[in-house]
């Protein structure tokens, strides 16, 4: 863990360290009354601070260092997991985690049994400077989307669901990326992954940026967990095109409408799945479990649909995100 402490968090932290300090103490002197009325202040602003955030605090929050990655929820979500590496035409590329397992909350008997078997993937960051640049702190190259195609085939072929993960600021943008065909890898997923004929659902855990994250992320539906975000680019990005100046990150965070508020909406996400108190960084299991839940009624619901009336439930939705609005001229 980092230990990293957002401006909007000190408070609630300081408080919570002044609890810790009082049951080292507990032992020798009754401090009991007192650490139960601060554990209600903490757990009460807690309630406040983040029931109010920022949408500039909301990207904080899902770029925070702690925050669990895909495979921390594969942990979770999954047994058996065995992960396929490479796309076999370059090499593999470990900004994307790809697999197979059994998802714990379906197809077993109660108590943990087997689970459904599917299909996984997502992109993986670091936690550490080391980690980070074997991951490309998660933007993945040409490979790593033509390794999550030859997985999205073989869910097809042994009609397998389609589960992933997105969580990553964009997709490489670097000369040997574009040299193996960045754009035209990106294409081909969103094009197959329209016409699957599987159930497929992508879950936003973290930071949704640009094409990399939209590459799979064309699913039947789209959750988002409480504090992540979803854009067309991600703010840095768009503060340097729009304004010239990266320092412009703020605002543009504040334009985006990236929140999983926003998108609910606008008809982008189909649920926010609730994140533990105080961030899914301070409670993966209790994350997961919701996330679980969640990720099981719409499995259950999506299964019990044909593959004619999935597909064109999923058509219908991506049409239905955005619309044109005329402008008269004397409106303009």
């Amino acid at each position: 863990m980092s230990g990293k402490v957002l401006e909007f968090e000190r408070p609630i932290v300081e408080l919570e360290s002044k609890i810790r300090e009082l049951k080292t103490l507990s032992g020798s002197v009754d401090m009991a009354g007192e650490i139960a009325r601060l554990e209600e202040k903490a757990a009460a602003l807690q309630k406040e601070r983040f029931a109010a955030l920022t949408p500039w605090e909301q990207l904080q929050l899902a770029k925070h260092p702690d925050r669990p990655y895909t495979l921390d929820y594969i942990g979770e979500l999954l047994t058996d997991f065995v992960e396929l590496r490479g796309d076999r035409l370059f090499g593999d590329d470990p900004a994307i985690v790809a697999g197979l397992g059994r998802f714990i909350g379906m197809g077993g008997a109660a108590g943990g049994a087997a689970g459904e078997p599917m299909v996984v993937m997502g992109q993986q960051k670091g936690r550490n400077t080391k980690e980070n640049m074997h991951r490309n702190f998660g933007m993945a190259r040409p490979e790593g989307y033509r390794k999550a195609q030859r997985l999205m085939r073989m869910a097809e072929q042994f009609g397998l669901p389609v589960l992933c993960f997105i969580d990553t600021a964009g997709a490489y943008p670097g000369i040997d990326a574009e040299e193996r065909g960045q754009a035209e890898a990106i294409a081909t997923c969103l094009e197959l992954m329209a016409g699957l004929k599987v159930p497929t659902i992508s879950v936003v855990i973290g930071e949704g940026g640009s094409g990399g994250a939209l590459a799979i992320g064309v699913t039947d539906r789209i959750l988002m967990l409480e504090h992540s975000v979803y854009s067309v680019i991600s703010p840095r990005g768009c503060a340097s095109i729009l304004w010239k100046d990266a320092d412009a990150e703020r605002t543009a965070a504040e334009q985006l409408r990236m929140t999983a508020h926003d998108l609910v909406s606008l008809g982008v996400c189909d649920e926010i799945v609730r994140e533990a108190p105080g961030g899914a960084h301070r409670g993966l299991t209790a994350t997961a479990q919701a996330l679980q839940v969640a990720l099981a009624r719409h499995f259950t619901e999506l299964k019990a649909l044909g593959v004619d009336e999935r597909r064109d439930q999923r058509y219908a939705k991506f049409r239905r995100i955005g619309h044109l609005e005329t402008v008269t001229q004397a409106q303009a």
